[in-house]
């Protein structure tokens, strides 16, 4: 797989589309009469829909939070204050391979799990998570793997980083059939246990290396060559892509500085819907940003870096500003929506993340505002058309990416009854533009309301409640309803 820009590159046409809207052209010729009967502002608050928002970690590659290590606050303390905070939207595990099996056959979720998944329900808030086959945390002392994976697995010494002591780290050999069959086990025990778990928002694919993000820093990987590096890491990610059918996977996008078969892996992940994940963002280098700004569509992106995880606003010289004044956190967090990102990863220090939006609010407020997609209807047209009424709707994207998957829209009477829906195109409305679609109406509608009605459907044909993101009140459901008009009302041309 050649270097190659992805703006104009072609990764198929994306998701198919069942029930497809007509979405025009809608010409004047086609009337018999229309009427603008409601219109939508776009609203300044977030908006917690699924596919886009802040995410807490309860649990990253070193543990939970520092209060937690050092003993000073219990887990579930922990996980319930990261829960409890109001601009927290994903949870998110990102632990190694021996947190959660034990043993073949079946899974030994370590504590934070039942913690974050009950937290999760209670709070209203979904989750996230990440197995690591490799990490540099716990390395001489142990690897990421369990103990009766590491006890039939060849180890492979690859070297040592200055930054991490005179010891030199190891990485197993992904290759070997013993690996290979533990990993199957793995997946397939995942794949069973959150793949139909309404929970869940998105699962990290599983790759080479440190803390599971396809590199090991610079160091040579443990493969005999890079044939088989690229044999396994595919087949591995192909595994992962089939039992999955409908839990939401997403890829790190790490150039393929391992030498590891890193453009294949992506490539292939984007083919089959994946989203698009990176674990740093200003000190990025021009191939990843330039994906992540040309990335399909119908693709989210999820964005992190740990240069300044702990969010210590107090500490002095911790947030340097730069020449404009603005604190480097900032800096970092708001370059998420030039690449058009759909989430921000805020790590494991709850107490400093409060303390943090209180002094610096701009950055975690902007990011509600406009990160991802915030899709309302704006235009709402009532047309005459072969004697009958249609609604014609322009669908406006005010967020900073296109809709991460098909944005469904049904058209119900209050007490639920459906008489119009269907599917937009995948990624429509793509972000900053409108998208227009019809929906045909029984004449005994007129005079009446109808609720115009969103979710979103992923892969599996998952769909998720999406409430429009406008000023104008909607219902409990997150509808927005509207009068459908008589045709013989004498203000029929009037509008609003």
């Amino acid at each position: 797989m050649p270097t190659h820009l992805w703006g104009g590159y072609d990764f198929g046409p994306g998701p198919r589309v069942a029930g497809r809207l007509n979405q025009g052209p809608f010409g004047i010729e086609q009337d018999e009469g229309w009427f603008t009967i409601a219109a939508t502002t776009a609203s300044e608050r977030a908006v917690p829909n699924f596919g886009l928002g802040l995410v807490g970690y309860t649990w990253e590659e070193g543990g939970a939070s520092l209060a937690v290590r050092a003993g000073r606050e219990a887990l579930d303390r922990h996980v319930e204050k990261m829960a409890s905070l109001p601009f927290v939207d994903v949870l998110y595990i990102r632990c190694d391979w021996r947190d959660v099996q034990k043993r073949p056959g079946r899974l030994d979720l370590s504590p934070v799990w039942d913690l974050t998944l009950d937290a999760a329900k209670r709070h209203g808030r979904r989750v996230a998570f990440r197995v690591m086959l490799s990490n540099t945390v716990g390395q001489p002392q142990y690897l990421a793997m369990p103990d009766f994976v590491r006890d039939k697995v060849p180890v492979v010494e690859i070297g040592g980083l200055q930054e991490y002591g005179a010891f030199k780290f190891r990485e197993p050999r992904y290759d070997h059939p013993e690996f290979q069959k533990a990993f199957r086990d793995l997946v397939e025990l995942l794949a069973a246990k959150f793949d139909d778990n309404p929970l869940i928002e998105w699962i990290d694919l599983m790759q080479y290396g440190f803390w599971g993000e396809s590199h090991t820093g610079g160091l040579p990987n443990p493969f005999p060559d890079y044939p088989t590096a690229e044999r396994t890491m595919v087949s591995m990610t192909q595994l992962q892509l089939d039992s999955f059918r409908r839990a939401q996977l997403a890829v790190n996008t790490q150039p393929d500085i391992s030498n590891v078969g890193n453009r294949e892996v992506v490539d292939m992940c984007v083919r089959a819907g994946a989203w698009l994940r990176t674990d740093s963002i200003l000190v990025e280098e021009p191939e990843q940003i330039e994906s992540f700004a040309n990335r399909p569509a119908w693709l989210a992106a999820i964005l992190e870096d740990g240069y300044f995880r702990k969010y210590d606003s107090a500490a002095p010289g911790y947030l340097p500003p730069d020449r404009a004044g603005v604190n480097m956190l900032e800096v970092y967090m708001l370059h998420v929506l030039d690449v058009g990102g759909n989430y921000w990863s805020l790590w494991t220090e709850a107490d400093n993340l409060a303390r943090y939006h209180e002094r610096f609010p701009r950055g975690f407020t902007r990011l509600g505002q406009r990160m991802g997609y915030r899709v309302r209807p704006s235009w709402i047209w009532q047309r005459k058309r072969v004697g009958a009424n249609e609604l014609v709707v322009a669908f406006a994207n005010d967020g900073v990416a296109g809709v991460p998957g098909v944005l469904r829209v049904h058209v119900k009477t209050p007490d639920g009854k459906e008489v119009a829906g269907g599917a937009l195109d995948a990624g429509h409305p793509y972000a900053g533009k409108l998208r227009q679609a019809a929906f045909p109406l029984p004449r005994e509608l007129e005079g009446h309301p109808v609720d115009l009605v969103a979710e979103i459907e992923i892969k599996g044909g998952i769909r998720r409640p999406v409430r429009w993101a406008c000023e104008q009140p909607l219902e409990p459901d997150g509808a927005l309803r509207v009068d459908v008009k008589k045709q013989s009302d004498p203000d029929w041309r009037k509008g609003i």
